[in-house]
């Protein structure tokens, strides 16, 4: 009994050493340190809580934030909304009688992009949207700071066209279907 009453006093002044250390250890602020340094974890003293938003954490290369996509870019080929497990991208397209111009990258665009909506409440930030683009026009930025007191603030339309463009695209598209029926069966 005497050896378990000794053991209980020594974690107990342990503990109290840890807890006065960090007490008088919260007088000194934490110097901000490379979060990529190997030692990062090892070089922690002082307040350890950052200061938000005076000050951030520094974000590394590869993380996973705010979606952003680069329509002009967009050959709408559905394939990031495809490979979404969550289906928050919305993608719709309407066909194009002729070519509509190029991307960045030298690819022919025929669709326009009647829709194309990114919640980012659903998003889970897999990236595989981003992995899937052929023209590289979605991307995950650094940005991760969107706090939103209205949910539907959380869905981002990157498209620019009206109902009435639309509608008109898709007469163009229409007609022109007709005419290459009407040619085809002369």
């Amino acid at each position: 009994m005497f050896k378990t009453t000794l053991h209980a006093f020594i974690t107990a002044a342990k503990g109290l050493v840890v807890t006065l250390a960090h007490l008088f250890g919260a007088r000194r602020s934490r110097k901000i340190r490379d979060v990529r340094k190997v030692d990062y974890f090892d070089k922690q003293d002082g307040v350890t809580t950052v200061q938000f938003p005076r000050e951030k954490m520094p974000i590394p290369e590869v993380a996973r934030y705010q979606l952003d996509v680069e329509i002009d870019d967009c050959i709408v080929c559905d394939l990031c909304a495809k490979a979404c497990p969550v289906d928050c991208i919305t993608i719709e397209s309407v066909k194009s009688p002729d070519v509509i111009g190029k991307t960045s990258d030298g690819s022919v665009k025929r669709l326009y992009a009647a829709q194309f909506d990114i919640d980012m409440a659903k998003c889970m930030y897999c990236g595989l949207c981003t992995v899937v683009c052929p023209t590289e026009c979605i991307v995950m930025t650094d940005q991760y700071d969107r706090s939103m007191t209205n949910l539907a603030e959380l869905t981002y339309s990157f498209t620019d066209m009206t109902a009435e463009e639309v509608e008109q695209k898709k007469r163009e598209w229409t007609r022109f279907q007709a005419e290459k029926e009407a040619a085809k069966n002369k």
